[in-house]
């Protein structure tokens, strides 16, 4: 088999698209490493910025070792910088790693300062190698 993204790389859902963020926070949804008998060893969130009019959205990374109790993902974990979006950030798309030991992984958005908002969704690369860059 072909060393190619398509081969080595599953794509899933990590924010929903279409919901105008204002002030508050959204859980993204739970991303699980095992899928079809393969133990993914990293998950990168690519993060969308569509029109964003104000406010701040901050991006974390909780992860869980059972899908239902969340904390925050250690630095150490993680890969890149975690982004906080404004309006200079919209249309963009951003990325964070995260290598951390636990099986479920979300991305969670805090919106702060947000009158009309802004719009962010993200997707999760589950990857089985390491990527060099």
């Amino acid at each position: 088999m072909r060393r190619t993204t398509y081969n080595h790389v599953r794509v899933a859902r990590a924010l929903a698209p279409g919901a105008l963020r204002t002030d508050g926070a959204v859980n993204g949804i739970t991303v699980d490493r095992f899928v079809n008998d393969v133990y993914f060893r990293s998950v990168t969130f690519a993060v969308h910025a569509g029109a964003i009019t104000d406010g701040e959205h901050a991006v974390t990374i909780e992860d869980s070792a059972n899908g239902t109790d969340w904390v925050a993902a250690a630095a150490s974990d993680l890969q890149g910088s975690l982004p906080t979006l404004t309006d200079a950030d919209a249309n963009t798309v951003t990325e964070v790693g995260y290598v951390g030991p636990r099986r479920y992984v979300r991305m969670v958005l805090t919106t702060t300062d947000s009158t009309t908002g802004g719009y962010v969704d993200a997707v999760a690369l589950l990857g089985v190698q390491p990527v060099k860059r």
